[in-house]
């Protein structure tokens, strides 16, 4: 028997793990390449066998990708929870470097609002008809006129 429970922990092949998690097979084997998860062990056939706790983890895992946080913030997060200790201000920073990402993310993605906006309304309809290869582009025109600097913002 394990730990303090009434009956044994059930041993999971990865095909098992698969259908729990809901994740592919192969995603599965990447998680473990990139040591966020570890098998218990192997079978005598050589299958990774995991124990149930895998399932929770990567529930978690999961979830902190959806966030779009990064594999060594996702290891570092998964450590920390294994570690038995209480790293709440190593968490708390890490969600806080995340929240400041997510901010610079919307500024950008505020300021690509903005030119597709400015694309639209200076938008000039051709009427179906070719336009005149010579005349400026509603495409190129605003970036003529800009500098350099101003292009790579």
């Amino acid at each position: 028997m394990s730990g303090n429970l009434p009956w044994p922990k059930r041993e999971l092949k990865i095909g098992d793990v698969s259908k729990l998690a809901c994740l592919p097979v192969k995603t599965i084997r990447f998680y473990c390449d990139q040591k966020l998860i570890q098998p218990v062990g192997r079978s005598e056939s050589k299958y990774r066998i995991f124990d149930e706790c895998v399932i929770e983890e990567l529930a978690l895992i999961k979830t902190l990708k959806v966030m779009d946080f990064g594999l060594v913030d996702i290891k570092s997060i998964l450590e920390s929870r294994r570690s038995g200790f209480c790293t709440c201000s190593y968490l708390k920073g890490t969600i806080k470097s995340k929240i400041n990402s997510v901010d610079e993310k919307i500024k950008e993605l505020q300021q690509v609002q903005g030119q597709l906006l400015s694309l639209i309304g200076n938008w000039r309809n051709c009427g179906g008809i070719k336009a005149n290869p010579e005349a400026s582009s509603v495409f190129v025109e605003p970036y003529t006129k800009a500098s350099p600097e101003e292009l790579l913002v």
